[in-house]
């Protein structure tokens, strides 16, 4: 004779099992609620993709162009990001642009963004120019990557957009600054050894890069790269129309004797006061790396061996609200040495102290 369950009882169970089911489901579901952003054909790495070590990183690596594919000109750039991007969340976001002559990888690990993606919450493009030299050949593809990754971000989660280039790649964004695409976006540029706004230091009589041991008996730089650089010059001299925060940082060995102005035009222009110098910088472990190819012999000015360092930091207080206007030294270094730890945190927290928002207000 079967048992029989009395309803009541049976009700009571089954409420019980529905309630455990559920809250052994609950955390999946949170997870999943949860779940961090991964953006279409750039897949998050920690600590990044073909990240180098501390010393020694291989010339393969240095020189990879990057595995997203920015899609109107077939190109590639590398794109890193924090691995829990939430849908939502405020960046900063920056195209990194390499020197005259360098790769994207290389450029990713002389101004290491990417190991401050996730502290500092940043989104970090850095494309590469397949001629090794920025002209207004790339502006499209350069417009491109910016066009797509705001797509895929959101501009309402841009809190600002900055620009910042190393040498030729500083010059160059000093150029796009001027284009209406680019205008009508940047929040701040970030001179890397790239020319100062409102008055260039002096240059040391021997400077520029020294003959290279992998390429005897060859001009030191192209005539691509020269014709490029003298067009980008030559904009040094007039300011910008737009407004936008402005860090210079340079190599102390990088200037003559009279060393950095006092005075700065763009930061009279933002309303500044007085140059201070506020702080210095100490790292104890050196950059990631170097010109490999102009160490014999090798040019103190041109840039040496990656090692431990200090940088002075001056503000212009008092600027216009939301803007930033400052210049880091970096004492006893050249043009190449990959920039340090301490001091690269440094520059990005100037850049973030920087109110933006012109990606969403534009």
């Amino acid at each position: 004779m079967a048992r029989v369950i009395p309803r009541r009882i049976r009700r009571t169970s089954l409420t019980l099992f529905i309630a455990i089911v559920v809250a052994a489901a609950l955390p999946a579901l949170a997870q999943e609620a949860a779940e961090p952003i991964e953006i279409d054909g750039a897949p998050c790495y920690e600590p990044g993709f073909l990240h180098c070590p501390d010393e020694g990183c291989e010339a393969a690596t240095v020189t990879h162009p990057g595995a997203v594919v920015e899609m109107q000109s077939r190109r590639t750039y590398f794109l890193d990001y924090p691995c829990d991007l939430d849908t939502g969340e405020e960046v900063t976001f920056v195209l990194s642009l390499h020197g005259g002559g360098s790769y994207a990888n290389w450029q990713r690990h002389y101004f290491p963004l990417l190991d401050y993606k996730q502290s500092h919450r940043l989104v970090i493009a850095t494309p590469s120019s397949p001629i090794r030299v920025w002209t207004e050949a790339d502006d499209a593809y350069l417009e491109g990557i910016v066009t797509s990754v705001v797509e895929k971000i959101g501009e309402e989660n841009i809190r600002a957009f900055w620009l910042a280039g190393h040498s030729q790649g500083g010059m160059t964004s000093n150029r796009l600054l001027r284009s209406d695409f680019f205008a009508q976006r940047v929040d701040g540029w970030l001179s890397l050894s790239g020319g100062r706004l409102g008055g260039h230091p002096e240059r040391p009589e021997r400077s520029g890069p020294p003959p290279s041991s992998a390429d005897r008996g060859r001009p030191a730089i192209s005539p691509e790269m020269r014709e490029a650089l003298m067009r980008s010059r030559s904009l040094l001299a007039e300011l910008p129309e737009t407004e936008f925060s402005f860090i210079f940082t340079t190599g102390e060995r990088e200037m003559a004797g009279s060393g950095l102005p006092a005075q700065s035009e763009w930061a009279a222009k933002l309303g500044c006061g007085e140059q201070k110098r506020v702080g210095e910088v100490v790292d104890e472990r050196g950059g990631y790396v170097y010109d490999t190819t102009r160490q014999d012999p090798p040019s103190p000015s041109w840039g040496l061996l990656p090692g431990p360092g200090k940088a002075a930091v001056y503000r212009y207080e008092g600027c216009r609200p939301g803007r930033v206007v400052a210049d880091v030294v970096r004492l006893e270094k050249g043009h190449t040495e990959g920039l340090e730890p301490e001091v690269t945190k440094t520059l990005v927290e100037l850049m973030l102290e920087a109110k933006g928002g012109r990606i969403r207000g534009r």
